[in-house]
């Protein structure tokens, strides 16, 4: 049984995280817009606050107080319940992921994570995979076919290159040798002055295939398929309107953010960097690393929207099942090779 000070700390915690994530969000959707906007010269958003950057707060304000449409032949109670099943499980995820060393005050000891869970690595599977439960529930349940024919396209691609990423992360596994995110990360520390893992360039081949499912997971472009259909519908959300359509728009946000976080977590030292300075620079230091890596990889996920053009479906499958599985068995393979190499030497030595 936890005490008071337990409870109160997990209270803390969890509320920073998810104040911490919507003004991500909220940043992250006003970089999109300006960055895409400075790529095609275009100004971007520019009215709404300094530089416009309060235009997604009004835009949030805007979906929050507009009436909700509901159609008339929809499973209300899954109607209601599939932007649930997609914004919880992105703000869950986040709760593992260590953001910085831990910080002592006074003689307690904090860690700047949510839990570390023994499973972490397989937890972060799980939630992401509940998403596919909320694009089918959302196409199924709006009584429209619509809808229903951009979730069973959405649902196939999201299970495709979730079969990727969970093969590319075995190796990651078996050379931190612990499904602990902490664990991994604490696998990674020394590399390069601490910026990059001691072993990235052995684990690049992971790192590739890991992103290239990312952006298929969180539905970005060239992916991005799951809301285009052929841009005459917006996909499975095509009946939710107002707030109820803000929950999917932000839930797609936050797991991109999620998933550039894990990318770092796992492949680029996480919150590891060169540590200087008085006191309170060590200790800020560390979070100041893991955001910038963060962001450069969120850059990445918007450079490649404003650059690449969307895939057709057919090779959007081809890459996932013909491509990335049979390269990932392979690497697989070799890694453990690697390992074996790497703890019992060569067997002629």
């Amino acid at each position: 049984m936890i005490g008071w000070a337990q409870f109160f700390e997990a209270l803390v915690k969890v509320v920073v995280i998810f104040v911490f994530l919507l003004v991500v969000v909220l940043l992250l959707v006003w970089a999109e817009r300006k960055i895409v906007a400075a790529m095609q010269n275009r100004y971007g958003p520019t009215r709404a606050g300094p530089f416009g950057i309060l235009q997604t707060l009004a835009d949030g304000l805007k979906l929050l107080v507009k009436e909700p449409v509901t159609p008339r032949k929809v499973e209300l109670a899954l109607y209601l319940a599939a932007p649930f099943f997609a914004l919880i499980p992105a703000l869950l995820i986040f709760l593992v992921i260590p953001i910085g060393a831990s910080v002592s005050i006074g003689d307690s000891s904090y860690s700047l994570q949510g839990t570390d869970l023994n499973i972490g690595l397989l937890y972060i599977l799980a939630m992401s995979s509940i998403a596919v439960y909320a694009v089918t529930l959302a196409g199924w349940s709006s009584g429209s076919k619509y809808p229903l024919l951009g979730s069973v396209r959405a649902s196939a691609q999201m299970i495709s290159y979730e079969a990727a990423m969970g093969l590319a992360l075995v190796p990651v596994v078996m050379f931190a040798g612990t499904t602990s995110i902490a664990g991994i990360v604490e696998a990674q520390a020394g590399g390069f002055g601490g910026l990059l893992p001691a072993w990235n360039i052995v684990l690049l081949p992971s790192f590739v295939i890991f992103v290239i499912a990312a952006f298929a997971e969180t539905n970005r472009a060239p992916f991005d398929l799951v809301e285009a259909e052929n841009e005459i519908v917006g996909g499975y959300h095509t009946e939710y309107s107002g707030f109820r359509f803000a929950m999917f728009f932000l839930a797609e946000y936050i797991n991109v953010f999620n998933m550039s976080a894990i990318t770092v977590t796992l492949f680029l030292g996480g919150w590891n960097g060169p540590v200087f300075g008085p006191g309170w620079l060590e200790t800020l230091l560390p979070l100041v690393w893991f955001l910038l890596k963060t962001f450069l990889i969120v850059f990445l996920f918007i450079w490649v929207r404003a650059t690449l053009p969307r895939f057709r479906y057919d090779q959007l499958m081809a890459l996932g099942w013909k491509r990335l599985i049979p390269v990932s068995l392979v690497w697989i393979i070799l890694a453990m090779v690697a390992i074996g190499v790497r703890r019992f030497g060569l067997p002629w030595t």
